[in-house]
């Protein structure tokens, strides 16, 4: 009976995981087509702009994720542990904020952008996603400071500690494992993003990497061993730097979650 239990686990997992593996599987298998593996990769990483799209990617990432991890956490503490008016309707008006589609709002952020003379420059694509990434983190983060327990709250407040030494000293180091998460969701989010670079930085050199598939598209053909080959070199950071936060994203995701 276990046996086949655990058999019917392994199949239901293998199903699971399939639509995920398989497209990978491709990408890969498609990338050392063609010329082949060395002429492929070789191809792309010899492009003369590929350490300036790197670098740019690094750092809209870098930034977006700062920007994101300052305003998530500590939002997130005022929201669940601050004895602040009108809490509850200022989570659910950012939660709401979920439900908008970023297509939706590439109007108004370009107005913005051009409005505030942040085009051409990164902060053009590290404000946006920021400001979409604090709404999904505050959500996660805010759940898992609440099931913190106000007794160590106003045992550190009646030793004379404030709202931000508390912060700092207590409520941070216990929201390590939510605090991955937000930090590897945001950058995954930031490397991977494709419309906002496409739309918000023109020059050459402000360019990212994710636009790095589309020079080896002509106006009659792709080289698609070649795209693919970009594709998967450009996927390499986030698996990165999920293996990396892996054990502390899994217990945050449960306890975001369950809390």
């Amino acid at each position: 009976m276990r046996t086949i239990r655990t058999g019917w686990n392994q199949l239901l997992v293998t199903l699971a995981v399939a639509p995920f593996v398989i497209p990978l599987a491709v990408m890969v298998g498609r990338s050392v087509g063609g010329e082949g593996f060395l002429r492929n990769y070789g191809a792309v990483l010899n492009r003369p702009e590929m350490l300036t799209f790197l670098r740019n990617s690094v750092v809209i990432a870098a930034g977006t994720v700062a920007v994101t991890f300052v305003c998530t956490m500590l939002a997130s503490y005022a929201l669940a542990k601050l004895p602040l008016r009108g809490r509850e309707v200022a989570f659910y008006l950012i939660v709401a904020a979920l439900t908008l589609p970023s297509a939706a709002l590439t109007v108004p952020l370009f107005i913005n952008v051009r409005n505030l003379g942040l085009y051409d420059t990164p902060w053009a694509v590290i404000l946006p996603i920021a400001a979409l990434q604090t709404a999904f983190g505050v959500f996660l983060a805010r759940g898992f400071m609440a099931g913190i327990p106000d007794e160590t709250i106003d045992a550190a407040r009646v030793d004379g500690a404030n709202s931000f030494r508390v912060f700092w000293y207590i409520v941070l180091p216990l929201s390590r494992p939510v605090a991955a998460v937000v930090i590897v969701w945001t950058f995954v989010s930031a490397w991977n993003e494709y419309l906002l670079p496409l739309l918000f930085l023109q020059e050459v050199d402000q360019q990212t990497v994710t636009l790095l598939p589309s020079y080896f598209v002509g106006q009659f053909q792709a080289d698609q061993p070649k795209v693919f080959a970009a594709t998967v070199l450009i996927a390499l950071p986030t698996v990165i730097c999920y293996i990396a936060f892996s054990r502390f994203f899994e217990r945050g995701i449960m306890a975001g979650s369950i809390k």
